[in-house]
This record gives C-alpha cells, sequence and structure tokens, in this order.
C-alpha cells in the first residue's frame, strides 16, 4: 500500500469586520479559497466571519475541506459569546484560547499563512508566522495591510531571513502557485516529502 500523503493546510489570515476592505475583497477571498482546494490543500482559518468566511465558503464551494480554529471553550460560546458562524466548516476546533491564543494555534497548526485585507488580528498572525519562519503569501488588493505588512518587514531588521518564504501577489492562482512552491521545497530540501 502506499505511503499517504497529507495535504497541505493553508491559512487564511484577514479581517472579520471588513468595511475598509473595498468592493472586491469577498470576491478575491472567496477566489482565493477555491484557490486553495484547487491546489489540493485544506483552507484553515479563525472560523469567523469577514475575509476568512468567504475564503471557507469558495473552499465549500470548490468541494474542499476547511478547519476552523475558534476563540471559544466550546460551540455554544463560540456562537452566543464570540457571535461566530460554523457555515462552512467541516471541523471547528475550540481552543477556549480567546484571540490570541487562537491566533498562536491557528498559524502553527498551518504550513503557510495567507494574508488578506485585516486588521490588528491579522498582523499578529503575520508577526507569529513571520517569527516562526513560515511560508507567506500577501494577497494584494485594494486595502492597506500589504503596506503596513511590507513595513513591518523592513522595519523588523529580520527581513532578509524571510525573503525566500513571503510572495506576494493580487491573484489567488499566481500566489497559491508561488507559496505551494515554496511549501514544497522546504519539505523537500528537510527530507520529509
Amino acid at each position: 500500500m502506499p505511503e499517504p500523503i497529507l495535504k497541505y493546510k493553508i491559512c487564511v489570515s484577514g479581517a472579520a469586520e471588513t468595511s475598509h476592505c473595498g468592493d472586491k475583497a469577498f470576491e478575491q477571498a472567496e477566489e482565493l479559497g477555491r484557490e486553495i482546494i484547487r491546489h489540493g490543500a485544506v483552507l484553515v482559518d479563525g472560523a469567523t466571519t469577514g475575509f476568512p468566511f468567504w475564503a471557507a465558503k469558495g473552499a465549500k464551494l470548490e468541494g474542499g475541506t476547511v478547519v476552523g480554529v475558534s476563540p471559544a471553550g466550546s460551540k455554544q460560546e463560540h456562537i452566543k459569546v464570540f457571535k461566530l458562524p460554523v457555515d462552512y466548516h467541516d471541523i471547528i476546533m475550540y481552543t477556549g484560547h480567546g484571540y490570541s491564543g487562537r491566533n498562536l494555534l491557528l498559524t502553527r497548526m498551518s504550513d503557510a499563512v495567507v494574508v488578506g485585507c485585516g486588521r490588528m488580528g491579522t498582523l499578529n498572525e503575520f508577526t507569529i508566522a513571520f517569527e516562526d519562519k513560515k511560508p507567506i503569501g500577501i494577497l494584494e488588493g485594494e486595502w492597506v495591510t500589504d503596506e503596513a505588512i511590507k513595513t513591518i518587514i523592513e522595519k523588523s531588521f529580520r527581513g532578509e531571513e524571510m525573503k525566500d518564504r513571503i510572495v506576494y501577489d493580487s491573484d489567488p492562482k499566481t500566489l497559491l502557485d508561488k507559496l505551494i512552491a515554496i511549501v514544497s521545497k522546504l519539505e523537500e530540501e528537510n527530507g520529509i516529502r
């Protein structure tokens, strides 16, 4: 029997509240979700609203698997206290660690992180992925998140360490092509693929 190949887990990081994201944010998020599945991966998100929700919707419409990582400790708390959806998810893991703890687990359990339109929580997820040297894809759009990230990289004095692990593109397919290539290369270099 052939050895099974695990699917890559691609985290989608983005704003739950998207009024600042522009008219095309949901369309781009949905297409991003579809592309993650077309690339043979699993979408992982923060089991939230906004940009990640639309990416999850795209993934499910493409017939893929979506895993959510919730800040809540139970389904009831997820829905009633945090007021978060359960739609478009196959599995939701209830961490009970609030948003900052959820962000750490979310990025750590993923093979790569895609950052879309976001706010502070998105930047938190980006900095965790950056610190952990995860491959990161920046989906460029009509939002300022990508500019904020470029500034963080420039001012971190550690951007050189990550130059081969961060890719940018406004097209979800092209971004996923680049990101999956980095993940595959790292696994080959480490003898785990």
